[in-house]
């Protein structure tokens, strides 16, 4: 797992920017001797994957000075109490950094938290759990990087590196058919996806060769039937379930002999995991 470096830089700075805008930290400086020094220790209070040390790291790179007594890997599974990172430096830089990578630490590692348990849910049966471009804004690279984290594999990135044709494409085009062969003409060396409403369309993606099909908001059922489907066609076609998906639906429908499951609320609705900075 690898983390984009000038993204980190690019979301620490703004962030940092938030807290600073409006001048220096005045309670800090009030309150906490310059000379005083401190173990800091960033822990998790409950159980939970973590992702983005590297994140807590860089803020405190943009605002103090100070040493790295001990780190656990990103992607590293801790009881509630065990360090992830213990730093010792300035008090008034730990303090100082101490909001911006939390926030940072705290979100992503809901993220790696929750895909995790979908990864655990569906274990054995060949599924992979993926994300989506459901993601706040500024922050994709990282969450998607979270995802990576708790064991899931990323969609596209963008408008631009994959092509994903959905319903409106597919009205707009006039059938799947003809988006299907306008999106190649367009972009023939680009990953491409159909999403189809029903088994009828998949059949038409099918007798089209497409390369991955989403199913969109299929029952376990219907996926079964379309998994049947595209191995009697032999095209080598991917499918993909999407659509209200849940932890309690996920091995019934990673069973189907789907290949992936869409899962839009890794990143637009984990919950943080709760860790805090002790000193």
């Amino acid at each position: 797992m690898t983390i984009d470096t000038e993204d980190l830089r690019r979301v620490i700075k703004t962030a940092l920017a938030e807290d600073l805008r409006y001048g220096p930290d005045v309670t800090t400086a009030a309150t906490v001797p310059a000379d005083a020094i401190a173990v800091g220790s960033f822990t998790p209070r409950k159980a939970g994957v973590i992702a983005g040390v590297p994140a807590a790291l860089a803020v405190l790179d943009e605002v103090t000075d100070y040493e790295v007594v001990s780190k656990v890997e990103d992607g590293s599974r801790l009881a509630a109490g065990e360090p992830a990172l213990v730093v010792r430096g300035p008090v008034r830089g730990l303090v100082t950094a101490e909001r911006t990578a939390l926030n940072l630490l705290c979100h992503l590692s809901g993220i790696a938290t929750a895909t995790a348990a979908w990864v655990e849910v569906i274990a054995g049966t060949g599924c992979a759990v993926r994300d989506s471009r459901k993601t706040l804004p500024g922050l994709r690279l990282l969450e998607k990087y979270a995802v990576r984290c708790g064991g899931g594999v990323n969609h596209r990135l963008g408008l631009g590196d994959a092509i994903l044709i959905k319903d409106n494409h597919v009205r707009a085009a006039g059938s799947v058919t003809a988006a299907l062969e306008a999106a190649r003409a367009y972009a023939p060396t680009l990953t491409c996806e159909v999403e189809v409403d029903t088994l009828a369309q998949l059949d038409e993606a099918l007798a089209a060769d497409a390369e991955l099909v989403l199913l969109d908001n299929f029952t376990p059922a219907e996926c079964a039937e379309a998994f049947r489907r595209t191995k009697a066609a032999g095209t080598g076609t991917l499918l993909e379930a999407s659509g209200g998906l849940t932890l309690d639906v996920a091995r019934a429908y990673a069973e189907t002999g789907v290949d992936y499951l869409s899962v839009g609320g890794l990143t637009h609705s984990s919950p943080a995991l709760d860790l805090g900075l002790d000193m």
